[in-house]
C-alpha cells in the first residue's frame, strides 16, 4: 500500500527508513543490557556537546565531565537567546528542523532538532500509536487543535493534515453550536481516532453527555481516543470513556523533546526510554528513587544540533516502583493545566488558544522571556510578561490583531511588565488562568 505519510516525512529530509531500523534495535536490546545502551548513549551526548556546542560549553564550564550528576540542570531560560547561538557546529537554521514550544508553561522559545533525531522522534510516535491500531498512512484521524489562521499558515496546515490523513476541528470556538457541528462531522464521517487537547476533548465529551450521546453510536468505525498537552484527571478519563465508548490513551509529551510517556495496552503510562532517559530530582537535584515525587528532568539522546542534557522540563512527576531501565512506569504527572476561557458572546476558548495569540510576541530576539494571562472579568485579560525591553506599540498591536482574530472582538487587555511572575509550588507557571469560575 502507498504509505503517503511516510513518503512525506521521507521527501522533506527526514530520514525515516533509517530512523526505524535505528528504533527497532533500541527495542530489541534485552533488559540486561539496557543500562550499559543508557550510560553509553548519556556518555555520547554529553561529550558531543561539550565539543561542538558553545552555548552548552558556556554553561558546563568544563570541557569533560567525571559524573554526570555534577553536570548543571538546564531550563527554559537556558534557551531565551537567539537560536543561532544555540545551535552546535556543523548545523545551521538551513539543515536542522525548528519548530516553538506552545508556551503553555509561560516560557515560550524556539528550538531545533537534527533530522535524524526528529525522524527518530516520529518512528517512535508511529510505534506507540500502533500498540493501539494506528496506522498514519491509513486510519483517519479527528484531530481537535489549534490551526493558524492567516491564509499561508492555514492552508500549510490544511494541506499538512490532508497528508496524515486527518480531519481538524479547530478548538478557538467551542460554544454549543460549533459542538453541534462537531457531532454532525462525526456522523458523516469514517472516523478511526481521535487525537488532541485534553481539555477541548473533555469539553466536547461534555456536551454528549448533555445531549445524553454515546459517539461510538453514531460513529461506529471509532476505536481509540489519545489525550495530550494537558492534565487527564481521572474523573474526565471517566466522563470519556463513558461518552466516546472507547478506550482513552493518555499521552505526554514535549514538541522540544520527543514523546515521552505514552499509555500502552495494559493501561501503563510507559515511558519512552529509547531516545529519552527521564530523570526525577528533589529540590537538591539529587536523584530520587521510584516512588518519590520529584521534578522532571529529561535528557534527548540524540539531539545533536541543540543540547537538552538535563533538562527540567517544569513539572512534577514520580516513576512507579515497578520501572526498569529499559520499561519505566510513570506513576503520576503534576502540571500542565489549563483553564478554559468564557467570552462575551457565549464562546469557549481553551487555554491552550493564548499560544495563537501570543506567538506574536514569541521572537527569537528572546525580549520576552516569560509572560501569563489572566481572565479577570468576561471581558477584561491581563499580559503580565518579564522582558528586557518594554512592548512597544507596534508589538501590542499585533497582539490585539490576534486577539481580535482567534478570540472575539472588543476584549480589553492590559499589558503588565514584572521583574518576575508568580509561580506555583512546583515552579510551573500556568500560561492562561481564569479567575472567573463562577461564570466557567
Amino acid at each position: 500500500m502507498f504509505k503517503i505519510f511516510d513518503l512525506t516525512l521521507q521527501i522533506n529530509g527526514f530520514p525515516m527508513k533509517e530512523a526505524k531500523s535505528e528504533l527497532q534495535k533500541i527495542i530489541a536490546i534485552p533488559e540486561e543490557e539496557y543500562g550499559q545502551f543508557i550510560e553509553q548513549k548519556k556518555l555520547e551526548i554529553v561529550n558531543f556537546h561539550l565539543k561542538n556546542n558553545s552555548s552548552y560549553q558556556k554553561l558546563v564550564d568544563k570541557s569533560s565531565f567525571n559524573n554526570w550528576n555534577d553536570l548543571p540542570i538546564m531550563t527554559k531560560k537556558n534557551f531565551q537567546k537567539p537560536l543561532i547561538e544555540r545551535l552546535s557546529n556543523g548545523f545551521s537554521l538551513n539543515n536542522v528542523y525548528i519548530n516553538k514550544t506552545s508556551g503553555s508553561s509561560g516560557n515560550p522559545f524556539i528550538f531545533a532538532k537534527d533530522k535524524f533525531s526528529h525522524a527518530l522522534t516520529w518512528a517512535n510516535i508511529i510505534n506507540r500509536f500502533g500498540w493501539h491500531g494506528i496506522d498514519f498512512n491509513t486510519s483517519y484521524q479527528a484531530r481537535f487543535y489549534g490551526i493558524p489562521l492567516d491564509f499561508i499558515g492555514n492552508r500549510k496546515e490544511r494541506f499538512k493534515d490532508f497528508l496524515s490523513h486527518r480531519y481538524r476541528f479547530p478548538i478557538f470556538n467551542l460554544s454549543d453550536k460549533i459542538l453541534e457541528r462537531f457531532l454532525n462531522d462525526f456522523k458523516t464521517k469514517k472516523i478511526d481516532y481521535i487525537n488532541g487537547y485534553t481539555s477541548s476533548i473533555v469539553l466536547f465529551a461534555k456536551f454528549l453527555q448533555q445531549k445524553n450521546i454515546v459517539l461510538k453510536a453514531i460513529c461506529p468505525t471509532l476505536t481509540v481516543c489519545v489525550v495530550t498537552s494537558e492534565m487527564l484527571f481521572d474523573e474526565d478519563k471517566i466522563l470519556l470513556e463513558k461518552q466516546f465508548g472507547i478506550p482513552i490513551v493518555n499521552e505526554y509529551g514535549a514538541s522540544e523533546l520527543d514523546l515521552i510517556a505514552f499509555q500502552n495496552p495494559k493501561g501503563e503510562w510507559q515511558v519512552n526510554s529509547e531516545t529519552l532517559f527521564v530523570e526525577i530530582l528533589d529540590e537538591n537535584n539529587t536523584v530520587l528513587p521510584y516512588g518519590k515525587e520529584g521534578r522532571v528532568v529529561i535528557t534527548s539522546l540524540y539531539n545533536k544540533a541543540h543540547p537538552f542534557i538535563r533538562y527540567d522540563i517544569g513539572d512534577i512527576g514520580i516513576l512507579d516502583e515497578k520501572s526498569t531501565l529499559k520499561k519505566p512506569i510513570l506513576k503520576k504527572l503534576i502540571g500542565r493545566t489549563n483553564d478554559v476561557a468564557i467570552l462575551p458572546s457565549g464562546k469557549k476558548s481553551p487555554g491552550l488558544t493564548f499560544y495563537y495569540v501570543t506567538k506574536s510576541i514569541i521572537e527569537d530576539d528572546g525580549n520576552v522571556k516569560e509572560f501569563v494571562i489572566k481572565q479577570t472579568k468576561i471581558d477584561t485579560f491581563d499580559i503580565e510578561y518579564v522582558s528586557r525591553t518594554e512592548l512597544n506599540l507596534e508589538q501590542i498591536q499585533k497582539i490585539e490583531a490576534a486577539i481580535a482574530l482567534y478570540l472575539e472582538k472588543g476584549l480589553v487587555f492590559t499589558f503588565i511588565r514584572k521583574e518576575k511572575l508568580a509561580r506555583s509550588k512546583s515552579g510551573k507557571l500556568k500560561q492562561f488562568v481564569s479567575l472567573i469560575k463562577e461564570i466557567a
